[in-house]
């Protein structure tokens, strides 16, 4: 099976700018999730056991506790508690590897600094479209994750049968997280020929969906219920959905980033239902909501996002931001279902 993703002359550069580098940064985007962390985290241990490389690995801001098992991610600097660290890596890289992103916007307060750095940049990503001045814009749109990318990369380069579970946990996450435990744009027979690569290094995909997917305190399942039961609104001639998270919820509940992570996938499992959006109200910042959709087959929340939310994404996953009150921001949401009605009816 053909994994190839580079022209010969993008992979041979490729490989000599990963020799030739003394200090590689790499580069996830604003708030984290498991397909960044999973990237970066696999693409440090393939340069750490393939070029014998040191990488840094810079975030603009948390991330879930969920992800915090993972190998590797005690090298994970977050920009918004160590400033001065990750502008004087920066300052320092010869090498800058943007991964799981594809417009500087998205590592929000840290866009100035990772735009103004020297060193050469390389993206690579899996969302329509850029405006990174990358060197090898490694940018595939139609493949579940960046992870996937990261391994197809790895294995056409060389080096995989030497890599460790250092490599492979990571990238396994990445690619089960961004598609819902391989529930959505997840049909290609690469996909899993893939895993099966990655299961020769004796990961245990069981133990890796457990500490994904099962590590939530009491309080986050209380949450978790709580919307489900009392701010879920469902409108059954659109077969739509949305609930939005108040700060005030989040306050009662104890929240902590990734308690309502996949909540939007819930609504998806009644029946007949195509549309499921998520509002969640920032809990530091006013008039920030941030944006989660999900839907089935081949509704476009890609096309809601961008043109309701100021966001993007894929087909079936997609999310945004929005800087306003949280009812301002469900007014938007029902604007969003009136303008598809006739496409959500069918």
């Amino acid at each position: 099976m053909n994994l190839n993703l580079l022209s010969a002359d993008n992979a041979a550069l490729l490989h000599s700018k990963l020799l030739a580098a003394d200090h590689i940064v790499l580069v996830g985007h604003s708030h984290p999730d498991g397909d960044a962390v999973g990237a970066c985290l696999g693409w440090t241990a393939y340069l750490s056991e393939r070029y014998g490389k040191s990488a840094s690995v810079v975030v603009p801001n948390a991330f879930p506790d969920f992800l915090h098992w993972l190998p590797g991610r005690e090298r994970i600097v977050r920009f918004d508690k160590h400033p001065v660290e990750v502008k004087a890596l920066f300052a320092q890289a010869d090498l800058i590897f943007c991964l799981d992103f594809n417009m500087y916007s998205r590592v929000d307060e840290m866009t100035d600094v990772l735009k103004d750095a020297k060193a050469e940049k390389i993206m690579i990503d899996h969302h329509l479209g850029f405006d990174i001045d990358s060197l090898v814009p490694v940018s595939y749109p139609d493949l579940s994750s960046t992870c996937e990318i990261v391994f197809r990369v790895v294995w056409q380069l060389g080096g995989f049968e030497e890599l460790s579970q250092k490599f492979a946990v990571p990238i396994y996450c990445g690619m089960m997280t961004d598609t819902g435990g391989f529930t959505f744009n997840s049909t290609r027979p690469e996909i899993f020929f893939i895993i099966c690569q990655l299961l020769t290094k004796g990961i245990d995909k069981d133990k890796i969906y457990r500490n994904v997917f099962n590590n939530y305190s009491s309080w986050a399942i209380r949450l978790r219920g709580y919307i489900m039961a009392q701010k879920l609104n469902v409108f059954d001639d659109l077969h739509a959905s949305y609930y939005a998270i108040t700060r005030e919820d989040m306050l009662n509940y104890h929240f902590v980033r990734g308690d309502a992570e996949g909540l939007v996938n819930v609504p998806l499992q009644i029946k007949g239902m195509k549309c499921s959006v998520s509002l969640r109200e920032d809990d530091r910042q006013d008039n920030r909501v941030w944006v989660s959709l999900r839907s089935v087959d081949d509704f476009s929340v890609e096309d809601m996002a961008k043109r309701f939310f100021n966001g993007g994404g894929h087909l079936n996953a997609s999310g945004g931001k929005l800087d306003c009150s949280i009812e301002e921001a469900v007014q938007i949401a029902r604007k969003a279902f009136e303008y598809y009605a006739d496409e959500l009816r069918k």
